[in-house]
């Protein structure tokens, strides 16, 4: 069972560290530029860049790329949550009803995908 899932939390570390690379875009575009914390904002923002793209290339390893591509869509749900706790910035109605229907379409995607791979 960990053999089939461990590819996808692989998977989902791998988009959570591409979002935090939103985090340190955001906290370097307050900084005025070229200050230290703008460069220290943004070298961490290409560490992120570059750690997410090295991981990637392994979970394409792992999984077909429509399945792995099929779940960036929770990226989505990742950046409401990191606005909400590191910007205060607020979710309406319609946010969740629009990331409910993303999540449903990668399920329902990777769920098709599972059995076309089996």
């Amino acid at each position: 069972m960990l053999k089939k899932i461990g590819p996808y939390l692989l998977l989902h570390l791998v988009l959570i560290i591409s979002t935090i690379g939103g985090i340190f875009s955001k906290l370097a575009s307050k900084q005025p530029f070229f200050s230290f914390e703008f460069c220290l904002f943004y070298g961490l923002l290409l560490l992120s860049l570059g750690v997410y793209a090295i991981l990637w290339q392994q979970v394409l390893k792992l999984l077909p790329l429509n399945l792995a591509y099929a779940n960036k869509g929770v990226t989505i749900i990742w950046g409401m949550l990191w606005g909400v706790l590191f910007f205060s910035e607020s979710v309406s109605l319609s946010n969740i009803i629009g990331a409910a229907v993303v999540l449903g379409g990668v399920i329902l995607m990777t769920w098709d995908g599972e059995k076309k791979h089996e």
